[in-house]
């Protein structure tokens, strides 16, 4: 990866000329009129997609959590949506953010592991595609879908602006020196070089948090961004990774405790274990910089015009030196991170739309990661992809009849040996691994895939054999064996 070294102090200078300093993490900010100028009328609004990293399902107030204070996603569920079958793109980063990005499930996206393989060329993305539709398109923190110079660095994958993490080994540092940027004219740049905050953790120091950053840069980003009321309006499209409360697995083979935050505050008057103490923190800190977000969007009045989404990568790790089960992380499911039962894929997702999503509902419909591009591109009036696994739950957020749904949703996932998942309304199939018989679960009555119900429902089990023989295409890089017909039929 490329170092501070690599540049000359001229271009340190540049930088330093482009951007005015060290909170202004996104270039060429223009004049806008006051939020109250100029008249306002039907718009195609601005998009916010927040994902945290490795956030379970019961981690928040608003899906059962007792202990970890969540006030800000709280009130974000009962000012909008809550969806209960909400499911990611795969059990493991990558993977997931590449379902949600190409609206392609892990049968037919290109990246279906934690490989070091990028995006190509022929991927498109939902940033693509806002773009296309006029959307200013920004994003900030954790990436994993191609490095710098690689076909899938965010540049070239539809984002104008770019701050954050191109690799995952590097955003699982909180203190990091640097930060990758993306900028027209100074693409793969590191733009913290030389600069204030990033220069304090230099040599070991450990004084700017990575989510503090990625906040401040979000903020700056809406601020800059925000549409003008005049025939130049422009809606902006923000996709925001967070890392936390990702665990940081080199600190943890150090000191056994890689839940990396500047304090524990404010569990820290319990008698908890230090790194659930440090993970509820980073939770609850989480919370407090989206209300951060929320109360931007609140000042500059453009709460109306904005979409505002957040979910979750996967299901909660037992990594860092804590227990998922200590807070109930993964709710009342089994499976945590890794894992295709449903504590490892099953998340949050919250979606407020004020005055278009009613608020404080909650909404059983199943829906994936992969169903964000055709929602997204029917919130910004432009067709999604041809080739595309998802179907748009717009009409859900707007209280219209859902007139399309899922018949089947598939997973693989191949850390560990390749494993498999399908389900059919409540019925959840898991095969552990290639060559072994299906395991059934009725969600319906056993959400928690506690009694696995396979002998006694054989018709079922036909028929999810027969869609699993066309639920994925051969991958070079993720194999599968898969049984054959007959082995279906029987």
């Amino acid at each position: 990866m490329m170092t501070r070294r690599a540049f000359p102090l001229l271009i340190v200078a540049v930088l330093f000329a482009a951007w005015a300093g060290p909170s202004s993490l996104f270039a060429q900010a223009r004049p806008f009129p006051k939020p109250e100028e100029g008249p306002k009328g039907p718009r195609t609004p601005n998009i916010i997609l927040i994902i945290a990293d490795d956030l379970g399902y019961g981690d928040l107030g608003a899906y059962g959590q007792k202990l970890i204070k969540t006030p800000n996603l709280d009130r974000l569920a009962a000012e909008g949506m809550r969806f209960t079958d909400a499911y990611a793109g795969a059990p493991l980063d990558s993977a997931s953010r590449a379902a949600l990005m190409t609206g392609l499930h892990t049968g037919h996206t290109f990246i279906r592991g934690d490989l070091d393989v990028p995006l190509r060329s022929v991927d498109i993305t939902v940033g693509q595609m806002l773009r296309t539709a006029g959307y200013r398109t920004l994003a900030v923190g954790k990436w994993g879908l191609g490095l710098e110079n690689s076909t899938g660095e965010p540049f070239k994958k539809g984002f104008e602006h770019w701050v954050g993490f191109v690799d995952q080994a590097h955003a699982d540092n909180y203190y990091p020196s640097f930060l990758w940027r993306f900028e027209p004219g100074f693409k793969g740049i590191n733009a913290y070089q030389g600069m204030v905050e990033i220069h304090r953790n230099r040599e070991g120091r450990r004084l700017e948090y990575a989510q503090d950053l990625l906040t401040r840069s979000a903020l700056n980003a809406i601020r800059i961004h925000r549409p003008a009321y005049d025939n130049k309006y422009q809606p902006f499209f923000l996709y925001l990774g967070y890392t936390t409360p990702h665990a940081n697995a080199d600190l943890q083979r150090k000191t056994g405790n890689g839940m990396e935050v500047p304090n524990n505050l404010p569990y820290d008057i319990h008698r908890w274990p230090l790194p659930e103490k440090n993970k509820a923190a980073m939770i609850t800190r989480l919370d407090a910089d989206v209300g951060k977000i929320m109360a931007q969007l609140q000042e500059y009045k453009i709460e109306e015009e904005t979409v505002l989404i957040f979910t979750s990568d996967n299901g909660p790790h037992a990594e860092g030196g804590n227990d998922p089960a200590f807070f109930q992380s993964a709710g009342p499911f089994r499976g945590i991170k890794r894992s295709l039962y449903e504590g490892g894929i099953r998340i949050p997702l919250l979606v407020r739309w004020t005055g278009k999503t009613k608020a404080n509902s909650v909404v059983s419909l199943p829906v994936a990661h992969w169903d964000f591009m055709p929602t997204l591109c029917q919130i910004a009036r432009v067709s999604p992809p041809r080739e595309t696994d998802g179907i748009s739950f717009l009409p859900t957020l707007i209280n219209s009849p859902q007139q399309q749904g899922h018949e089947h949703f598939y997973w693989e996932f191949h850390e560990g040996g390749s494993k498999q998942a399908v389900r059919m309304g409540s019925w959840k199939a898991v095969r552990p691994e290639p060559g072994k018989a299906l395991e059934l679960y009725d969600l319906k009555t056993d959400p928690a895939e506690s009694k696995d119900v396979a002998a006694a429902n054989p018709d079922v089990i036909v028929k999810l054999e027969n869609f699993l023989l066309t639920a994925r295409t051969k991958s070079e890089h993720w194999p599968i064996t898969m049984p054959d017909k007959r082995s279906a039929q029987r």
